[in-house]
Formats: C-alpha cells, sequence, structure tokens
C-alpha cells in the first residue's frame, strides 16, 4: 500500500464518524499521521563532490559551537576556545585530524533543508547550519 492509498483510508476511517470520545481519538491520529511528513526531513546523502563544495571556506554553527573549514586543508573549531585540526574530503566521506593525534576520524555526510549532518560510524549525528 502506497503513502496515497494509506492517507485515504486514514481520512475514510475518520470521515466515517467525529461523534463522541472516539471521535476525538480518531481527529488526534488523523493528524499525527497527516503531520508527520511535513516535519520529517528528507535527507540526502552527499557524494565526496556535494562535501567538498559545501565545506570549503565555510563556517558552521553548531549548537554550541562553530567550525571553520579552510580550502588549505586545516580547520578550525571554537566551543569557547580555538582548536586547529586538518580536514579532508575521502572517496564520499569528511575526515578530520585533530592534533596531537594522528589518527583521521571519517564520517558520512548528509543534508537537508540547509542542515549538514555529520554521521558517525556508530550512528551518531552532529548538524551545523552555516553561520555567516
Amino acid at each position: 500500500m502506497g503513502w496515497a492509498d494509506f492517507h485515504t483510508r486514514v481520512i475514510r476511517w475518520w470521515a466515517g464518524s467525529l461523534k463522541g470520545e472516539m471521535g476525538m481519538l480518531r481527529f488526534f491520529a488523523v493528524f499525527i499521521i497527516c503531520a508527520a511528513p511535513v516535519a520529517a526531513q528528507e535527507w540526502h546523502a552527499m557524494s565526496g563532490a556535494e562535501i567538498a563544495a559545501a565545506l570549503t571556506d565555510r563556517r558552521l554553527q553548531y549548537d554550541n559551537a562553530t567550525q571553520h573549514f579552510y580550502a588549505s586543508g586545516r580547520t578550525l573549531y571554537n566551543a569557547g576556545q580555538d582548536s586547529w585540526g586538518y580536514w579532508a574530503v575521502r572517496e564520499d566521506q569528511y575526515c578530520s585530524q585533530w592534533p596531537p593525534g594522528a589518527q583521521w576520524d571519517c564520517y558520512d555526510m548528509a543534508m537537508a533543508s540547509g542542515v549538514i549532518r555529520f554521521i558517525g560510524g556508530d550512528g551518531s549525528t552532529t548538524d551545523g547550519v552555516y553561520a555567516e
């Protein structure tokens, strides 16, 4: 059953009765089902070229920090104090390295409605928006 068929069945069920307590429950059920697709964001997995274009010489604002991605491959992260690191795009992932450590950590990337999402190997996410 496609979304249109499901939606039609829900509307028919809801239209059957709005009387009494059961009618109010139906109303709220339809409201929640119909509102969910509007609130959902359609995330688009980013390719390496899209990641580079989205980050190069740009600054992102996170909940409690900012990060600038310089074309030189340097990155400046600030959550109250500056932290300099390196960034690169490897295949279809954003990768970063933060001295004094030598390890590079890589993340899948996605974008939706102007929000850029970093996705860790464990499924954790960090969202940022452009800061001007």
